[in-house]
């Protein structure tokens, strides 16, 4: 018993005790996104000792992550770390009995069955419905729970779905193709981020400890700035979701395009379908922009006024233009067809 000394108060809650606690600590959890709600949603889940968990999040640290993303310092900003990097850094001297994983990765079609392989449940931190409609089809697919949520401005949103057991976000969120509003368009205050991250927490606590008769069967929705809060019951799923009810998931079909406007961020992404040298391209670059290497990813300022990223997955950030067509030919011109 003494290894469990540090989760004392959690072992007196009736909900887990030590059988719960046991669970938790056999479980393993995938977090997708490492910014706002992700860094909440990890911190509880490594505090609470959720024994393995895998994070992955395709960004780097910036200054302005940093009045709402709570495992991140000037530090991490300084050196540029990886979100995915910096987490697993600081939780590993939160608990060290919990094994996390880390990937600085964009989740695509072709990697989602390796990074949910050996999962229990999914955990929702993206910023974005592209990736979440993407897990929501795979989480149903392979019958996993999806514990979606959603800050923006001073409203929230979360829900716990599981296959065979609720609707899926199909059937209550219908279109996500338009970027809409988000953090970096109409900002954010961190409490929305915190009680959101709390919402989805609670549900996967009660998962992982086998008190599915507790879930919450709803999806939860909140303004803290104009005092609303309101509470969707779950109906019957949709009879023609291409999801949970027609099994065609259409996300898993989709091929994934080789450039993606991240939204607000004046940033462009391009997959160019295979691994950077890092060192091999800053020594290629260095003569003609100003170049800073790190372990983790390369930052090229160019002479036009833009800034290059590079990644060893092949993702390369074009910031400075939400533009595809400039952004493809700075691409083109530095880094080639």
């Amino acid at each position: 018993m003494a290894h469990l000394e540090r989760y004392s108060r959690q072992l007196l809650f009736s909900g887990i005790g030590e059988e719960g606690q046991q669970r938790l600590l056999n479980s393993h959890v995938l977090i997708v996104g490492v910014g706002a709600l992700g860094t909440v949603l990890a911190n509880h889940m490594v505090r609470s000792g959720v024994g393995h968990i895998r994070i992955v999040d395709r960004d780097y640290v910036e200054m302005s992550n940093l009045q709402r993303q709570m495992l991140f310092t000037e530090s991490d900003v300084e050196q540029a770390l990886p979100k995915a990097v910096a987490a697993k850094q600081m939780l590993e001297k939160v608990n060290g009995s919990v094994h996390i994983e880390a990937f600085v990765e964009d989740v695509t079609i072709q990697n989602v069955d390796m990074l949910m392989e050996g999962i229990d449940l999914v955990l929702d931190g993206t910023d974005n419905f592209k990736t979440r409609f993407l897990l929501n089809d795979a989480c149903f697919k392979k019958g996993i729970p999806f514990g979606y949520g959603g800050a923006v401005s001073a409203r929230g949103m979360s829900a716990f779905l599981v296959p065979e057991k609720t609707p899926c976000l199909r059937c209550f969120i219908t279109s996500g193709a338009s970027p809409g509003e988000t953090c970096d368009t109409v900002g954010v205050i961190s409490p929305v981020v915190d009680i959101v991250a709390s919402y989805q927490v609670v549900e996967a606590l009660k998962y992982l400890v086998g008190a599915t008769d507790q879930l919450r069967r709803s999806v939860q929705t909140f303004d803290l700035w104009g005092n609303y809060d309101h509470k969707l019951q779950f109906q019957a799923p949709k009879p023609d979701c291409p999801t949970c009810q027609l099994h065609e998931y259409p996300a898993l079909q989709v091929e994934q395009e080789a450039e993606t406007t991240l939204c607000g961020r004046d940033t462009v992404q391009i997959a160019t379908g295979s691994r950077f040298q890092l060192k091999e391209w800053a020594a290629k670059l260095q003569p003609i922009a100003t170049v800073k290497e790190t372990p983790f990813l390369l930052r090229v300022s160019l002479p036009e006024g833009e800034q290059l990223v590079l990644f060893p997955d092949g993702r390369v950030l074009v910031q400075g233009t939400e533009d595809i067509s400039r952004a493809r030919t700075l691409f083109s011109k530095y880094i080639g067809d």
